[in-house]
């Protein structure tokens, strides 16, 4: 049978791509109200103080201004967050990092909010900040929250967690702090009820109810006052799993009874929203003489900031996929995340699988040299296998393809040399005329869980309507709460319909909050959740069309279901031993990396950096190629350039120009091969995409800048001086 056209598997262009690409789509940060207010906000310029007074009468004179709020004009919980209520509305009796919110402030333009911003006159008191999980984790450290600084820790142990062997390597990694460095700053439009009683936010978010649910507690108010609506995206790779100025913007509006305008530049952006954990991680690799492993030894520290965000899910991650996609009789995993007086810190594409994969795969070229064995070799003489226990007591479901995927890699030709020494690194600026250049080649493998683990209800709700067109055939209207964040989840929902109905018009409403939860634009899950949704609702109007023509069955009216699609049940892991069936699935993938290294300047160029990911099934091509190459670069990016820094608790990155992403000048060739294997639990076999790739891509090219200068890199991003070739 021939598949609708536009159905699953097609290849098509995306619905909003026009739209983007010209300026007409219409992103968060453009939105606006007759009457409207605009907002800013007062922030900490320490990264630990007591407040002692707040003086808003300066700003509060000002002409123009409508409101100056502080942690007292609260009405409801002070305390908000995602997963823990941990994190002020508006600080209290103390500041715990740089850039935390102290006051807010409405007036009616920008620069004179801003104005208004600058006079609010806050007396603080500073303390010592800590700045590092170790200065957190000592006895006797000031306590940050009630609890004591440690976050969570998570312990896997698993067969004999002291087994020896003949071989064995060890070494300390690190990671940097990496931000998601989205392009659409934080932004959105709060509009108060006629009554005052309840608000409609627009804002770019990931998870619409868990923004609306925060903002109903802040506000004092039942959820059901508070309508979030999806606005334009403008990026989010986890940083807008968090609320920023959501809540802000609707304190301001219901205090002035007038729409306000939240938007932050990039200098506040970076202040205003979670980054990618650092971490620090030691590590221990047994095998015997043929690289076969007999045991893994981890111990990892992520640095939470000064609230938990996500933080105690992220270490959960990191923990129980620590030793990598590979056999391991016995191991013995400890995580532990810990507050400290650092930005907080949160989800970001591969939420903890990116820090441990750049771990575990260096442990593995490591062991390679060890045994004397390629390194493709050892990785083959060492995968999973479907059917085999995790080191957390979880069997795999369905294949694991790590050897094809590795195999597909090699089985490619390299890139040519470059001919022309400005393609050389260095090259374009006189660096380098090529005499000084080496090239290494590297590979990696990778893995993570698919959809929230741990026995967390994870449901998404679909709401299918068929009506009548003009023609005699019939028009579809899906309504979802998922967030469109740039992955192409509107695209999806299109195509199971055109897949399950046949209908080719096709209408995806706004998402808000007036639908039961999809759940998180993240976790790798949203693919899978809406399809499995979608689908089961158009099954549901199919039923009702029964064997008629769609106008016969349309003659009455429309026809409309509604649906929830759950995947399967997870668990809780074993607090004191790690074991349980944590996760929902796993995807997998690999990278080839091809790098030039001028030995002498230390300067690097990737050359090519190839993915081969099994996706389990490819919804639309086209769109997942785009995943997967931007998860390669954003996975260069924390190999090479970029990291935020922070000194002694100050953020001291301040515009893209410090924070150095990867441009289209360092994006190499980026191929993609897709292998489509089928997940057994997943709708039409899919599995998540877009996060997967992040495992693989910075350890791939690592290794190969370690291929070109036998450097030892044990830390991301890698700086110029670490590869300046010492052989």
């Amino acid at each position: 049978m021939t598949a609708p056209a536009g159905a699953i598997g097609a290849r098509l262009r995306r619905s909003d791509g026009r739209a983007k690409v010209t300026g007409a789509f219409a992103y968060s940060s453009d939105l606006r109200a007759d009457g409207m207010l605009h907002g800013a906000t007062v922030r900490s310029p320490h990264a630990h103080a007591l407040i002692a007074a707040i003086d808003t009468s300066a700003a509060a004179s000002l002409p123009g201004v409508r409101a100056v709020l502080v942690a007292g004009d609260v009405p409801g919980d002070r305390l908000v967050g995602s997963v823990l209520a941990d994190q002020p509305v508006l600080a209290f009796e103390r500041v715990r990092h740089h850039g935390e919110p102290v006051a807010i402030v409405a007036a009616e333009d920008p620069r004179t909010a801003a104005r208004a911003a600058a006079l609010v006159d806050v007396a603080y008191e500073p303390l010592t900040a800590l700045t590092t999980v170790q200065a957190a984790l000592a006895g006797g450290a000031p306590a940050l929250h009630p609890g004591g600084n440690e976050l969570r820790t998570v312990r896997v142990l698993h067969g004999d967690p002291a087994a020896h062997g003949p071989v064995v390597v060890r070494a300390t990694y690190e990671v940097g702090t990496q931000d998601q460095a989205f392009l659409g700053p934080e932004s959105g439009l709060a509009i108060p009820d006629a009554d005052g009683g309840g608000v409609e936010l627009h804002v770019a978010t990931q998870w619409l109810h868990v923004d609306r649910d925060q903002v109903a507690a802040g506000l004092g108010l039942d959820p059901e006052r508070v309508r979030v609506v999806l606005a334009g995206v403008g990026g989010a790779f986890g940083a807008r799993e968090d609320l920023s100025m959501q809540l802000h913007a609707c304190l301001l509006a219901l205090r002035t009874r007038r729409p306000v305008r939240m938007a932050y530049g990039r200098e506040e952006s970076f202040l205003g929203h979670v980054h990618r954990h650092p971490a620090r991680m030691e590590y221990e690799h047994v095998a015997d003489e043929q690289g076969v492993l007999i045991a893994v030894r981890a111990r990892l520290w992520l640095d939470g900031g000064a609230y938990a965000s996500s933080s105690t899910a992220v270490i959960a991650n990191a923990t129980t996929l620590a030793a990598g996609p590979y056999a391991v009789p016995s191991a013995r995993l400890e995580g532990t995340v810990a507050y400290t007086n650092n930005p907080p810190n949160g989800a970001m594409r591969g939420f903890g699988a990116v820090q441990v994969a750049f771990a575990y795969e260096s442990q593995m070229d490591r062991l390679a040299r060890a045994v004397g064995l390629d390194p493709l070799e050892l990785r083959r003489r060492n995968e999973l296998r479907s059917g085999d226990v995790l080191p957390f007591g979880q069997a795999i479901r369905g294949p694991v393809a790590v050897s094809r995927l590795l195999g597909e890699l090699a089985a490619r030709p390299l890139p040519p040399r470059a001919d022309d020494p400005r393609a050389l690194p260095g090259g374009a600026f006189g660096a380098t005329g090529g005499e000084g250049v080496v090239r290494g080649v590297g590979y990696a493998a990778g893995f993570k869980n698919i959809a929230f683990s741990e026995g967390f209800d994870d449901p998404t709700t679909a709401r299918v309507r068929l009506v009548p067109d003009a023609g005699g055939g019939a028009r579809a209207e899906v309504h979802t709460a998922a967030a469109e964040v740039g992955q192409g989840v509107a695209g999806v929902q299109e195509q199971v319909v055109r897949t399950e109905l046949g209908v080719q018009d096709v209408r995806i409403l706004m998402a808000d909050t007036s639908i039961a939860t999809a759940g998180s634009a993240s976790a790798s899950r949203l693919t899978w959740m809406v399809c499995g949704a979608v689908r089961e609702t158009c099954r549901a109007i199919a039923e009702l069309v029964g064997g008629r023509s769609l106008e016969e069955a349309l003659a009455g009216g429309p026809l409309e279901a509604e649906r929830t699609y759950r995947h399967r049940r997870t668990h809780p892991i074993d607090p004191q031993t790690g074991q349980g069936a944590a996760h929902v699935a796993f995807a997998f993938a690999a990278h080839r990396a091809v790098v030039d290294v001028d030995a002498e300047t230390g300067l690097a160029r990737v050359v090519e950096l190839t993915c081969a990911q099994d996706v389990g099934r490819a919804v639309n091509p086209l769109a997942l190629e785009g995943q997967l190459e931007g998860a390669g670069v954003q996975g260069l990016g924390l190999a090479l350039t970029e990291q935020l820094i922070v000194d002694d608790g100050l953020v001291q990155t301040r515009s893209f120009g410090e924070y150095r992403i990867p441009t289209m000048a360092d994006a190499p060739a980026l191929p993609t091969v897709i292998l489509e294997l089928g997940d057994p639990d997943g709708p039409y076999g899919v599995k998540g995409a877009g996060e997967i790739p992040a495992t693989s891509a910075t350890p791939a090219v690592v290794a190969a800048l370690r291929a070109a200068t036998g450097a030892a890199l044990e830390r991301v991003p890698v700086r110029p001086e670490d590869l300046v070739c010492t052989r």
